[in-house]
């Protein structure tokens, strides 16, 4: 998804002008904002296909999580912590053992979710997305998946390896809500 930096009109008593601190940032985070290095970063650029896309992965995981009593919670855009920033997932998965410790009532979760989807929109850098994906694992996250509309692609990263699935076959979670799948054409046609 493009990301288009605000910078803010005001300085605020902690930050410089053009930045806030995460601090004010989680206290009242503006919907479709992400922070990033200290600046709020909006998230627009959302095509079609991405939002089709989003839709479709969140109601798979959601009806596989309830058909195989898994339990959890599946949310989009919903902000979360990571170690560097506060990042809003396209699709995210929170298992019922983290909804228990952490409670269903939170506006930031603490901490990366344990499955999270990124769906690319034609102006992401690859970069971004690989380095966003990192940046997921390396504050709890055990799972991440990019997914690539235009080229009918999705790779899946875990802290072990980095899988990638064509149009022609069926992608499936490595280490959470094990056992889904579906044919990677279903989900980005």
């Amino acid at each position: 998804m493009l990301e288009t930096q605000i910078l803010l009109e005001t300085p605020t008593e902690s930050t410089e002008k053009g930045s806030i601190s995460l601090e004010e940032f989680l206290i009242h985070p503006p919907e479709r904002m992400e922070w990033v290095d200290g600046k709020l970063v909006e998230k627009t650029g959302m095509t079609s296909k991405h939002g089709a896309a989003q839709a479709k992965l969140a109601r798979y995981w959601g009806n596989y999580m309830i058909s195989n009593g898994e339990g959890g919670e599946v949310y989009t855009e919903t902000l979360c912590r990571t170690r560097k920033q506060a990042r809003r997932p396209d699709v995210a998965y929170i298992t019922p053992e983290v909804l228990q410790q952490l409670g269903s009532n939170f506006t930031v979760l603490p901490q990366s979710f344990p499955l999270i989807a990124e769906i690319a929109s034609p102006d992401d850098s690859a970069e971004e997305l690989f380095a966003k994906a990192k940046e997921y694992l390396e504050s709890g996250c055990l799972e991440v998946w990019l997914l690539f509309p235009e080229a009918q692609l999705i790779m899946i990263h875990t802290e072990q390896r980095w899988l990638l699935f064509n149009a022609d076959e069926s992608v499936s979670t490595q280490t959470i809500l094990q056992g889904f799948n579906v044919a990677v054409i279903e989900l980005l046609a």
